[in-house]
């Protein structure tokens, strides 16, 4: 074990000290709202039933769409990074063990490609989807499913998700995005 994962194994103990009932189901909320970009999915397909947000909604499905291909299916399987609950096996998940790798965390690097993408939609609404994907990242840790190096990662890679989105549909509608 290296020297960082024992650094970043003692992070997520001291995130296990913070344990207790509300917390708890915050994230487990969190995680269940997220495994599969549900939250994130429903809101862009709401966006874009209605005019006035539509093209906010195709820079968002953008952002989920080379998110899930960069993170899920290009820099996961290239790391193949253990999770932190494989190397300490006496922590207790509340929540159901997740199969695929690490590095980086998804949950994290979805919530951040998404908030990058409604930041057109103005101060208000990008800055409640970066308080939203912050909360999300912190719960991955507070879960022991992910390193903080995992959720770093994955919010670096995710603003560049939802930036590389805004940049395609700029172009495309000759950058009138701004709703």
């Amino acid at each position: 074990m290296t020297q960082l994962s024992l650094f970043e194994l003692n992070i997520l103990d001291w995130f296990q000290s913070l344990r207790n009932p509300l917390f708890d189901a915050l994230a487990k909320g969190l995680d269940l709202s997220a495994g599969h970009g549900e939250i994130f999915i429903l809101v862009t397909l709401l966006l874009l039933m209605r005019k006035p947000t539509r093209k906010v909604g195709l820079v968002c499905a953008t952002a989920l769409i080379f998110d899930l291909i960069l993170v899920n299916v290009t820099v996961k399987p290239l790391f193949e990074r253990i999770r932190p609950f494989d190397l300490n096996t006496a922590v207790d998940l509340i929540i159901a063990a997740p199969h695929d790798f690490s590095f980086p965390s998804g949950h994290t690097a979805v919530s951040f490609a998404f908030a990058a993408g409604v930041s057109p939609m103005g101060r208000k609404a990008h800055t409640l989807a970066l308080a939203f994907a912050s909360v999300m990242g912190i719960s991955r840790l507070y879960l022991y499913v992910h390193y903080p190096t995992d959720v770093l990662a994955g919010a670096f890679l995710g603003t560049v998700c939802g930036l590389a989105a805004l940049l395609v549909w700029k172009k495309a509608f000759k950058h009138d995005i701004i709703i």
